[in-house]
């Protein structure tokens, strides 16, 4: 079974650590506690979206690539493909999300 907070723990560290910076530094950015961060990175703890937002602030990436990120993750792992584009079926007229103005 896929979960959200493990596949968000790894795009997490794994942004983190191709940036070079420690656990301590990116905690300290974000004002967010070492061992939470942690348990977050590990998959062992759920985000708000508040401390996701100062995470992902911290990192200096937008919260929509991070969540992009995880749901491809979840994606490959359910064998579904995701297209890069919103579906006739889903858009209206204009191209737009049903339902998101």
């Amino acid at each position: 079974m896929v979960l959200f907070r493990q596949e968000l723990g790894d795009v997490l560290r794994n942004a983190r650590r191709s940036q070079g910076r420690t656990l301590r530094q990116v905690s300290s950015d974000a004002r967010v506690s070492l061992g939470y961060l942690s348990e977050i990175e590990r998959g062992q703890k759920e985000a708000s979206s508040e401390l996701l937002v100062s995470v992902t602030d911290a990192l200096g990436l937008p919260l929509s690539y991070v969540l992009r990120e995880v749901s491809d993750r979840i994606a490959l792992t359910e064998g579904v493909t995701v297209p890069d584009t919103i579906p006739d079926s889903l858009a209206d007229e204009t191209g737009t999300l049903v339902g998101a103005r």
